[in-house]
């Protein structure tokens, strides 16, 4: 079987959103997801996690390719119980449902990722204090795990196969099909509030209190701003408008602008990003506080450029994300900025959310607290920006993200997370010859290539 895949996979380019890393590999699509996953050792969605997460554990090596399966198999408009394949993506979901008044229960920041995406990265958003992970409200899998075997599994059916799968980066099993629980909104628009603050302190105070009033969170930061003020930004907080206050007509899904492939690695930098966020700072403080805005335009700004990662060039980025518990106050936060500070971090973009209690998946990423997403451009000194970040982040009992990181090291997320003894275990079980693998779990885990 394995030799009539290799003549069917193509050999392609393959990367993350990041581009970086890059490696050859051959990716095979296919309608027939149960078929297509036979004998290969990883699944690949949109390709949008930011590192090396859904790239082959070695060059040339098969990963089977989810978007051609993304039927919806079964809806129930009582209670909103939705069935899929896994490559379903998002933006198709949202197109066909928020019409209709129904939103998936979580979304990350881009509808560009696949229902099987979502469940193996346990994606939050800007509802996280209020609705917690994706993970929360699917259901049932449909797995092939690594003996070929198709398990359907749940909270009552393989609980911990299940719990595993949720936030385990593909590496339990194939994931085929979702079933998860959509949620009923009022309209497809969104009535937004923003508020800015003149620094990280009164940033961070003003996104926990609005949490407590509002379902929706998030804040953009700027840290290329040296000065005092570093961390000074923007809060908006949200929810879905009431349909005395929405718009008669549906939003109007937006065609994104396609960003060329012409920018090379040098032209964009730190002290330009510097002047587009003093702009932007200061172009909030004249905006209007509060107003009816576009549901595409609140949970998925950067989505309406078609390939924005291209403006790093071929040296790619990489997106840090952590997040830093509640117990750690003002001062883990002041530790965590001063690295970005005394190293002189690029922070090109920086958004910082509110995270409620930690999930049931065995690996999710948020916990209670606040979390930091950092778009840094990748050169010489990433490896040691990131190496520094991480001792404050284990000092305080946080983590790093899975589905966004490229460069921690094994002993720092085996430092970093408690948890992973107990997944290790039962991933195991499950595949005692660890057959699924990544370029990740390589990193990671110490999987063989």
């Amino acid at each position: 079987m394995t030799e009539a895949l290799d003549n069917r996979g193509t050999e392609v380019e393959l990367s993350g959103w990041g581009h970086y890393p890059v490696c050859r590999g051959r990716e095979i699509l296919g309608e027939d997801l149960e078929r297509i996953t036979e004998d290969v050792t990883l699944t690949r969605g949109l390709g949008r996690s930011y590192g090396d997460a859904s790239l082959p554990a070695a060059a040339n090596r098969i990963v089977a390719g989810s978007p051609l399966a993304d039927r919806i198999l079964s809806f129930d408009p009582e209670t909103g119980v939705l069935r899929a394949e896994a490559g379903l993506p998002l933006w198709r979901l949202n197109r066909l449902f928020l019409a209709r008044n129904w939103f998936t229960p979580v979304s990350p920041g881009t509808h560009f990722v696949t229902l099987g995406g979502m469940v193996a990265a346990d994606v939050h958003g800007k509802m996280h204090h209020v609705d917690g992970c994706f993970g929360e409200h699917v259901l049932a899998l449909r797995l092939r795990v690594a003996d070929g075997q198709i398990i359907e599994c749940s909270d009552e059916n393989e609980p911990e196969l299940f719990r595993a799968t949720i936030g385990g980066m593909g590496l339990t099993g194939h994931i085929l099909e979702v079933e998860f629980r959509m949620k009923r909104i009022p309209s497809p628009w969104i009535w937004q509030e923003n508020r800015v603050c003149p620094s990280l302190e009164d940033l961070l105070v003003t996104l926990q209190e609005d949490g407590k009033r509002w379902p929706l969170t998030v804040t953009w930061a700027d840290f290329l701003n040296r000065g005092p003020t570093m961390g000074r930004g923007v809060v908006m907080s949200g929810r879905w408008a009431e349909a005395a206050e929405a718009p008669d007509a549906p939003p109007k899904f937006r065609s994104p602008i396609a960003v060329p492939p012409v920018f090379p690695s040098w032209l964009i930098q730190p002290w330009m990003m510097a002047v587009l966020n003093q702009l932007n700072y200061f172009a909030n403080r004249h905006r209007a506080a509060s107003g009816i805005i576009h549901p595409e335009t609140f949970f998925y700004p950067l989505d309406t450029l078609r390939d924005w990662n291209r403006v790093y060039g071929r040296r790619g980025f990489t997106q840090y994300q952590c997040v830093l518990p509640t117990a750690t106050g003002f001062a883990g936060h002041q530790r965590f900025v001063e690295v970005l500070r005394c190293m002189k971090a690029p922070v090109f973009l920086c958004v910082i959310k509110d995270c409620g209690p930690e999930g049931k998946g065995m690996l999710s990423f948020p916990k209670a607290g606040m979390s930091y997403a950092l778009d840094l451009p990748v050169d010489g000194r990433t490896q040691a920006i990131v190496d520094a970040l991480n001792e404050v982040v284990i000092a305080e009992g946080g983590r790093v993200y899975l589905a966004k990181d490229a460069f921690t090291r094994a002993e720092h997320f085996r430092a970093m997370e408690p948890r992973l003894d107990a997944w290790l275990a039962v991933r195991r079980r499950w595949d005692p010859e660890g057959r699924l693998r990544s370029a990740q779990s390589v990193r990671i885990f110490g999987d063989q290539p």
